[in-house]
């Protein structure tokens, strides 16, 4: 086995281990026993338990954020909390053991840990999404963050009881989830259904402005959070460029760890080859010796 195929059997051992005991209820010694290696090998390519579990709660919560960002790129509003809902239900329950790592050491309202930091990194997409429906109904925008926050975690947690009950369907409880987001307590729909998945972009209200200051009121705001997603826009491309040098060099390491340990491995060999020649050496006579022979032998 090569050390890149390595490297993934112990990432998807662990993974299964830290789904199902966490991260405290699992030790190096029970990955390595699972895998068949050695200590040392887990400590080689990761360095540690707490080094395998950073790649994997990466991983899970790339491919998460992955699956809510192409749901938010939908034209509409509502397709967007839709396909949201839904994207995070069939994360769930396609992917529960990475689901159970990120929720089990790290509870949603917490506000520390993995978790809470990917609904954070969630939200703030939303957030973009409810500004824009708050303009175009003449709301404040700066409330944006705060229902953000609102509607990310209600969801999250929603998920959170369906990974044990997964009971009604994923669609169902997607159609109810937006039922309460969309529709509120008042206006909730007796049977709420998904809609297609694919509508075409409507018109947005103009803001309710009673008077001109208003209105300029109103472009200033939006001025306001254009150059703020910019700002955040740039943040983020610099930290996905950090994280990306950062796994750069993790990878390099590791190659370099690889290669050491097979030179290691190659001076092991040749030294077992010198040692046992050395001995064989040995288990014959000395040269310039002749053996005497029984004739010859003195009386």
């Amino acid at each position: 086995m090569s050390g890149s195929e390595r490297r993934e059997q112990l990432i998807r051992i662990s993974r299964t281990l830290f789904a199902e005991k966490g991260f405290d209820g699992t030790s190096v010694e029970e990955i390595a026993a699972t895998a068949q290696v050695s200590k040392p090998v887990v400590y080689e390519h990761f360095g540690g338990k707490e080094g395998i579990y950073a790649v994997v709660v990466d991983r899970e919560m790339q491919k998460l954020l992955g699956m809510i960002t192409e749901a938010l790129s939908a034209s509409h509003s509502l397709a967007k909390l839709e396909r949201a809902a839904l994207a995070l239900l069939q994360y769930i329950e396609e992917h529960s053991e990475g689901f159970r790592i990120m929720v089990r050491d790290s509870h949603a309202a917490s506000g520390t840990g993995t978790f809470a930091s990917l609904i954070s990194e969630i939200a703030s997409q939303v957030e973009n999404v409810l500004a824009d429906e708050f303009a175009a109904r003449g709301y404040d925008p700066k409330l944006a963050p705060m229902y953000a926050q609102m509607l990310v975690g209600m969801v999250a947690l929603t998920g959170q009881w369906w990974l044990e009950v997964r009971k009604p369907g994923r669609e169902e409880v997607a159609a109810h989830l937006v039922n309460l987001a969309w529709n509120g307590l008042t206006g909730l729909n007796p049977s709420p259904s998904i809609t297609a998945t694919a509508r075409e972009p409507t018109s947005p209200a103009k803001p309710r402005a009673g008077d001109k200051g208003l209105r300029e009121l109103e472009k200033a705001r939006e001025k306001e959070m254009k150059e703020a997603e910019k700002v955040r826009q740039k943040e983020m491309k610099e930290a996905e460029k950090a994280r990306v040098r950062d796994l750069k060099e993790r990878e390099r390491l590791l190659k370099e760890a690889e290669k050491a340990r097979e030179r290691e491995e190659k001076i092991r060999q040749r030294e077992a080859r010198l040692a046992e020649r050395a001995a064989r050496l040995e288990q014959t006579d000395p040269p310039g010796v002749a053996p005497v022979r029984r004739s010859e032998a003195p009386e």
